[in-house]
C-alpha cells in the first residue's frame, strides 16, 4: 500500500509542505514553533501561507519524525 502524502502548497511557489501522517509522533514541535501555520483544530490544518520559506525550513528540519518533509521549487 502506498504511504500517504498531503501537500500543502505555499502561495509563493518557493516552497511545499509535505506531511505524512502515519510517521507524525504528535511530538508537537511544529505547532509549538510555528502555531499560525499549524493548527490541529483547523482545517486544512497546514497553512504554510502564515510564515516565510526560511522559516518553514527551519521549523520542518526539527521534527523529530520525520513526518513534515519540503520540496522546494524554482531557483
Amino acid at each position: 500500500m502506498e504511504e500517504k502524502i498531503i501537500r500543502y502548497k505555499h502561495p509563493n511557489g518557493e516552497i511545499t509542505v509535505l506531511w505524512r501522517p502515519k510517521k507524525c509522533i504528535h511530538s508537537a514541535v511544529c505547532i509549538n514553533t510555528l502555531p499560525r501555520v499549524y493548527d490541529p483544530g483547523d482545517r486544512p490544518w497546514v497553512k504554510p501561507e502564515h510564515a516565510s520559506t526560511q522559516e518553514l525550513i527551519k521549523q520542518i528540519d526539527r521534527c523529530p519524525s520525520g513526518a513534515l518533509q519540503y520540496e522546494l521549487h524554482g531557483g
